[in-house]
């Protein structure tokens, strides 16, 4: 989801250092956070894992990846100055660093904005980014409706990226990015079966590309398609297997399916990769131990998910639900 290779040899940083004051609770009295967002240089957020590490001048690393937002978040942080490390996962971007001071109480925001390598290595490597993604041949006004799109996603004007979208692939057939990310938006409308026909032209386009695979396979959960669901999320993990979204929805597949074992092990590893961004794979493991009549699990599953996502859409069900295992 990229422009024409620039020669452009660093990540830039957008709004660094920017504080906003606010009290936090007493649990968490003093300490800081940075939050931030990974940025295609189009505008559009990443839809895929990105591995953000976090270094302390003693050395001390700590890795999380961003969600499929291209968001993420280190919480309870001493004061302090950090480098936020950034590093894609193929070969198409530069990997680099900020430095960031954290301050106590005080949210520390911060945007990366990807930039391409311009070597002929950039161009062959990669697992997430394939040949078809880099496509050098999308006219310019094809182009242009996409980068309008990415504009209109941004300000939260999903009907006119989606008109952009469509504009951008009737004029470039051929185009995966606006494929994919027309899929992405009539996903979020809720509008599955028309996500499916983007979604699986863009997959035709290229089978070995990361974000209409997880894309799809998120369809295909939503349709109920369990089985076609489990194959092509488990596409998508070959492809990228540190993306935590891709273990979440294999794992809510299996669960369908009656593999719990598969479905446990993935929805584990999807909590371990998100970490609390993905406080959902604990609910749906806190589900899939009561299916197994592990009341003792379900029970730590659901209280563990409800301290890392008290305000969560599943928190009344999962208080309910603990209420019933005491």
């Amino acid at each position: 989801m990229s422009t024409a290779p620039q020669s452009l040899k660093y990540v830039s940083f957008l709004a660094i250092l920017l504080f906003l004051c606010a009290v936090l609770s007493a649990q968490t009295s003093g300490a800081g956070s940075i939050s931030g967002r990974v940025l295609f240089p189009n505008g559009h957020w990443v839809n895929e894992s990105v591995r953000i590490s976090l270094e302390t001048s003693r050395g001390v690393r700590s890795n999380i990846y961003t969600d499929n937002q291209g968001q993420f978040t280190f919480r309870g942080l001493a004061p302090g100055i950090y480098q936020v490390i950034v590093e894609p996962g193929n070969s198409q971007f530069e990997a680099s660093s900020a430095r960031i001071e954290v301050f106590p109480g005080a949210p520390a925001l911060l945007n990366v904005v990807l930039k391409e390598k311009t070597s002929a290595e950039s161009m062959r490597g990669g697992d997430i980014v394939s040949a078809s993604e880099l496509d050098k041949e999308i006219p310019s006004k094809a182009r242009k409706e996409f980068e309008r799109a990415s504009a209109a996603t941004k300000e939260g004007k999903t009907e006119e990226a989606i008109a952009h979208l469509r504009k951008a692939t009737a004029l470039y057939p051929a185009y995966l990015m606006a494929h994919n990310d027309l899929g992405a938006q009539l996903l979020e409308q809720g509008k599955l079966d028309d996500a499916e026909v983007e979604l699986r032209k863009a997959i035709a386009l290229d089978a070995k590309a990361f974000n209409p695979n997880l894309n799809l396979g998120i369809v295909l959960v939503q349709q109920q398609n369990f089985s076609e669901a489990a194959d092509t999320l488990r596409k998508a993990v070959a492809l990228e297997g540190n993306s935590p979204s891709a273990r979440l929805y294999l794992g809510q597949a299996l669960a369908a399916l009656s593999d719990l074992p598969g479905a446990e092990q993935e929805l584990k590893t999807a909590h371990d990769l998100g970490g609390p961004v993905y406080a959902v794979a604990l609910f749906r493991l806190g589900e899939l131990y009561l299916n197994m009549g592990d009341r003792q699990r379900a029970l730590k599953a659901f209280q563990r998910y409800l301290s890392e996502a008290p305000d969560a859409p599943n928190a009344p069900e999962a208080k309910k639900l603990i209420g019933t295992l005491k």
